[in-house]
């Protein structure tokens, strides 16, 4: 782990060795022995990259802004009964739909290379020696994205493009749908990074009766391509925020990259996904976002593990009130 950049003081100021957060540009000093407690930043992520130590970090997925020019939103409905409503259900009962609220942020950059450059070179800086970052884009910007990381961990340390394919939403009729979205692995030394094999989850076979019973009973590794459907607006994991991600894609990930009691990295959290995958499979985390509407949707979804998460500029209260439990089994 890594030493907090600052000269050493006195120990009663809280500041010295054995630092994950320079406390020197904070009053949120983070101690490498005291991991009973998660982060969750509210602010700009490349100020608090900055107070990051060096090579201290085992894990980090990162999921940025794709830079699709859009403005990125999701509605929230619900359906209520009401015998004036418009739509018919079960035994022939009327129900009309109401909006409960729109979560959205802007996705467009005239720099991204501005953007995000800085952000992966305090990446590397803070990654484990034998650390790994996942980098979930898409096709718009994943081959610039490719050249940016190499030119900063070098062609060596890119292990895998891994493919998350889905068939879901509207389909063009003018080109081929795009259908998926991609995960750059890259790891701070090709020669030596975690990767768990025997605790990634497995998949069925295609064919099973070709395989015999007991390989067909025990599955296959997964390849890069993941096949696993995006959180639909019916699903019980949906909660409402525009772009976010299974969980099962990060438990993949931080089964694979990580080990128990490790620290995991995600500066660009949106709905907190990385952190509730961290919580059911023994990780510690630290989550950070600018976008309010982000913090809102991680304060109801961590209402139950209040007592195990420390907030820096985000009073979590208001939105647990209206929050739901969260089970870590």
């Amino acid at each position: 782990m890594g030493l907090c950049f600052a000269k050493i003081k006195k120990a009663d100021q809280g500041c010295g060795a054995a630092r994950l957060i320079c406390p020197c540009l904070s009053c949120y000093a983070v101690r490498l022995d005291k991991w009973m407690t998660n982060y969750i930043y509210f602010g700009d992520n490349l100020e608090l990259l900055r107070r990051i130590s060096d090579a201290s970090i085992p894990l980090i997925y990162i999921d940025p802004p794709f830079n699709s020019g859009k403005q990125q939103s999701r509605t929230q409905i619900r359906t209520v009964r009401d015998p004036e409503g418009r739509r018919k259900g079960f035994m022939g009962s009327s129900y009309r739909t109401e909006e409960i609220g729109t979560k959205q942020y802007a996705d467009t950059f005239d720099d991204y290379e501005g953007f995000i450059r800085p952000r992966l070179e305090e990446a590397y800086r803070v990654l484990a020696p034998n650390g790994s970052l996942y980098f979930h884009i898409d096709y718009r910007e994943v081959h610039y994205c490719k050249i940016w990381l190499d030119q900063i961990f070098g062609r060596d340390s890119f292990i895998n493009e891994i493919i998350w394919a889905y068939d879901y939403g509207g389909k063009p009729r003018k080109k081929w749908p795009a259908k998926h979205d991609n995960i750059l692995y890259y790891v701070k030394n090709p020669d030596d990074y975690v990767f768990n094999v025997d605790d990634i989850d497995r998949e069925p076979y295609m064919a099973p009766g070709l395989v015999g019973p007991e390989k067909a009973e025990r599955g296959k590794l997964p390849t890069d391509t993941w096949w696993w459907s995006i959180v639909g607006t019916n699903s019980k994991e949906r909660n409402g925020y525009p772009t976010q991600k299974p969980l099962g894609i990060l438990n993949r990930i931080i089964r694979a990259s990580s080990n128990q009691g490790d620290v995991v990295l995600d500066f660009f959290a949106g709905s907190g996904t990385t952190g509730e995958s961290c919580l059911k499979l023994g990780r510690k985390f630290i989550l950070m976002d600018n976008n309010i509407e982000a913090m809102e949707v991680m304060a109801k979804r961590f209402a139950a593990a209040v007592d195990d998460i420390e907030w820096e500029n985000y009073k979590p209260e208001a939105s647990v009130q209206s929050g739901h439990d969260f089970n870590t089994e």
